[in-house]
């Protein structure tokens, strides 16, 4: 019998990152649920163990190096392989305030865990992933980072997610041959805390896309971005 694919999803114990986490583990994936919070984190994972599927709870701050290689070496020796690595961590606590208003402290905040965290996460894992064969790469970015949609609202977040999707792009690029895939995926406007109760799309809606891009069977398409598996406008 085959081992079951593994999959690490960061900001897992609710939202979205938890629906990534129950998608996959429903359909035999071994999850490793990973969050800042350990109580809410274990929590998360408990839930998911008590429907008889394979997860595992990390406690992991994207923006803490030692905890990444913490999890990293965790993985490698125990598991001995990544199939997908889902970049799901964000934050976004400057509502309200434009770019002249927002105070640095704040932007770097963001940007440590919007875009250093994956990028941090990433190449931890590349290697194991290049050592078992290959594996993806998703990035949970935003709509409102795309060229087409960008504005004054919400600044660090918009241009911290602009810069993943930069980065998705030189990633995918560097890996080419490796049979690693880098993509990034838009969930839409979702009731998540972070969304708000007024969102018009699920959280099953929101995890949608990035579940598509983590169970494509065949060979999947890299440096792309989603929606609803559709390609979205950078």
């Amino acid at each position: 019998m085959p081992e079951p694919r593994v999959a690490l999803v960061t900001g897992a114990n609710k939202g979205i990152g938890f629906e990534i986490c129950r998608r996959l583990a429903g359909q035999g994936w071994k999850v490793l649920l990973t969050a800042r919070g350990e109580e809410a984190g274990r929590d998360a994972c408990e839930k998911l163990r008590a429907q008889g599927w394979d997860a595992v709870f990390h406690r992991l701050d994207v923006t803490d190096a030692e905890d990444v290689e913490r999890v990293r070496a965790c993985v490698e020796r125990e598991i001995g392989r990544l199939d997908v690595l889902v970049n799901n961590a964000g934050v976004s606590p400057e509502q309200g305030k434009a770019a002249t208003q927002v105070d640095m402290a704040t932007v770097r905040a963001v940007m440590e865990t919007n875009l250093f965290g994956p990028w941090r996460l990433s190449l931890a894992f590349i290697p194991l992933m290049k050592q078992t064969g290959g594996g993806r790469i998703i990035m949970v970015s935003s709509g409102k980072a795309s060229f087409t949609k960008l504005a004054a609202d919400y600044p660090a977040y918009r241009v911290s997610k602009a810069a993943l999707n930069a980065f998705t792009v030189v990633l995918a690029d560097e890996l080419r041959g490796a049979n690693i895939q880098v993509n990034a995926v838009t969930p839409g406007w979702v009731r998540t805390h972070l969304g708000g109760i007024h969102a018009p799309r699920s959280v099953a809606e929101g995890a949608e896309g990035t579940v598509w891009l983590a169970t494509l069977e065949e060979a999947g398409p890299t440096g792309r971005f989603f929606r609803d598996r559709e390609e979205f406008p950078w």
